[in-house]
């Protein structure tokens, strides 16, 4: 019982009173009749029967639905609140409204939730004072780092990327798409490198110059130079254009992750995310096509605004005016696009080792499987629903849409981006990263864990956005 939700629980209590009731009831009803002994009554104690067992079931039924909508899914709505405001970063106010027959407890909540606040803001501000400080000194590094003519590439000791500069962004796209916590293998050669890095370790020696062939043939070179303790090595290689902008992308957190292990029992935040979006010219995966198809990715929690997948598809078939009303994509704007077979084919190399989210994820991913080229290239990433998790985290009586979900965790969607692929995928991406925090604090600290609350909510299957 105590793997049952609130709402399912009650729910079965009140159906204990019910048909307990209408057992005594026809109980009851058999011992006057046997007492009595006139068979002329069998008619009359059976009527009495019917009607009462009946009539105690419809007030059973008619008192947990006031119990369920005035307490249940109060109870419920205030419990998803405090997850949010203790896990999440939100300024809103607990909603009392829908709590107002719950006695003091709402009041309660909220001057607790007031005095917290009060307390937590003046933390706040010195955290800001530091934080302000230590971005304006990473500024400073960032610009003398962006005058150093180097592509630099810094992995862990798994040759997972904690690091990549612009400059060698550039070089790892002519290989695959650059991607942090991806592997250096996926760009260059592995055995060359694993031997290379055997022999440093053989002969004691820290740095030495490089030359490396990519994945495409392409010969790099430069040095490498590898860390204390095995702890992971930088790559510093010939930029493909010195005069290129040169941002940094990365996250040293990374070197405190875990190594290989099956999805199920990776924490969460070790799991590198994919989030997607895309836009069709109908709601039929059957018989509709995409149009549009947009992601970005989410590693260690963070959403990496430059890691990101946009392109228009071109359907191969009139894009009906009502789709086009919707995501503003028109015929014009898709001629000279790929067809869907290729923006597969990238989307595919975009995505390469990372869980795949969406919101109505079976929707997005059946136009994924239905190609024809699913045969030969398969999406057999693990997947994960927003629409399930939101089930998690607010309960199944909330309503699970993407709007919806925004509003709760006071996320703002631009009017212009909202319906476009890209737009749409980076609000389900700040919804999932809002989200983490607080399937941690209920105690889904795992992937597996948190698919196994899934099956709870399997029943939602389906909304509209």
């Amino acid at each position: 019982m105590r793997s049952l939700s609130l709402r399912l629980r009650i729910f079965l209590f009140f159906c204990l009173i019910g048909f307990g009731g209408m057992a005594i009831v026809l109980g009851a009803v058999w011992l006057g009749y046997r007492q009595l002994g006139d068979q002329q009554a069998m008619s009359a104690f059976s009527t009495i029967a019917i009607v009462s067992g009946f009539g105690l079931l419809a007030l059973a039924a008619f008192v947990w639905r006031l119990f369920d909508e005035n307490v249940s899914k109060p109870i419920e709505h205030l419990a998803a609140q405090f997850r949010i405001h203790s896990a999440a970063d939100t300024k809103t106010e607990i909603d009392t409204c829908t709590a107002q027959y719950l006695g003091d407890l709402a009041p309660a909540a909220t001057a607790i939730h007031q005095k917290l606040a009060t307390a937590s803001h003046a933390t706040a501000e010195t955290v800001a004072q530091k934080t302000a400080r230590l971005e304006r000194q990473r500024g400073q590094l960032i610009r003398i780092l962006s005058d150093i003519p180097i592509a630099v590439i810094v992995a862990t000791q798994d040759h997972q990327i904690v690091l990549y500069d612009g400059q060698a962004a550039t070089l790892m796209e002519r290989e695959a798409p650059a991607r942090l916590n991806g592997s250096v293998f996926d760009y260059l050669d592995e055995a060359s490198l694993r031997k290379i890095l055997s022999e440093m370790e053989a002969d004691g020696t820290k740095r030495r110059a490089i030359t490396i062939s990519g994945l495409s043939g392409t010969t790099y070179s430069g040095h490498i130079r590898s860390f204390e303790g095995n702890a992971g090595y930088t790559l510093m290689l010939e930029p493909l254009a010195f005069d290129a902008e040169r941002p940094l992308v990365y996250d040293f957190d990374l070197f405190e992750k875990s190594g290989p292990s099956p999805a199920n029992d990776k924490i969460l935040k070790d799991l590198c995310f994919v989030v997607f979006d895309s836009e069709t010219t109908g709601l039929d995966p059957a018989k509709d096509d995409v149009v549009q198809l947009g992601a970005i990715r989410v590693v260690n929690g963070k959403i990496i605004e430059t890691e990101v997948f946009e392109t228009l598809v071109n359907p191969g078939r009139p894009i009906p005016p009502s789709s086009t009303k919707v995501h503003h994509v028109s015929d014009a704007m898709v001629v000279e696009a790929p067809p869907f077979s290729k923006a597969r084919a990238d989307f595919h190399r975009f995505s390469k080792g990372s869980v795949l989210v969406a919101h109505n994820a079976p929707f997005d991913m059946a136009f994924l499987h239905r190609d024809k080229q699913a045969a030969t290239l398969h999406f057999d990433n693990p997947v994960l629903d927003t629409v399930h998790l939101s089930a998690i985290v607010f309960g199944g009586s909330a309503e699970h849409t993407l709007d919806a979900i925004c509003d709760r965790l006071n996320i703002e969607i631009r009017p212009d981006l909202r319906h476009t692929a890209l737009g749409d995928a980076i609000a389900t991406a700040q919804v999932l990263v809002a989200m983490l925090p607080i399937l941690e604090a209920r105690g889904l600290r795992s992937f597996g864990e948190v698919r196994a609350e899934i099956q709870k909510h399997s029943r939602i299957l389906k909304v509209q956005e």
